[in-house]
């Protein structure tokens, strides 16, 4: 469940899987994507970003951990989220690794 102070991804595709898909939603929201991979089960440390980031997970699933309660919100493939700046998250890859891309503004 995405929730505060997360918001779903800005578009009416939820659910497109693949890459290329995801890489046409991050430009239609108007920033350039980057794509990154990660076996199942890789964590990633609780941080931050000073831009607000645009992610959508192209395959696989992952885990965020978001916000001083760790809410969990889990990405399937076609899911997304727009995470302000200065959010604390940390991350989970699912049992099938991942592929996702994300944009930053």
């Amino acid at each position: 469940m995405i929730g505060p102070p997360l918001e779903p991804f800005p578009d009416d595709r939820a659910g497109e899987k693949g890459v290329d898909a995801s890489r046409d939603r991050l430009r239609a929201a108007g920033v350039e994507p980057h794509a990154w991979s990660n076996a199942a089960g890789d964590p990633y440390a609780a941080h931050q970003h000073v831009t607000t980031k645009l992610l959508i997970c192209a395959a696989g699933s992952i885990t965020f951990f978001v916000g001083p309660d760790e809410q969990p919100v889990e990405l399937m493939a076609g899911d997304g989220f727009v995470l302000p700046a200065g959010t604390w998250h940390a991350a989970l890859v699912g049992p099938e690794g991942c592929t996702c891309l994300e944009g930053h503004r």
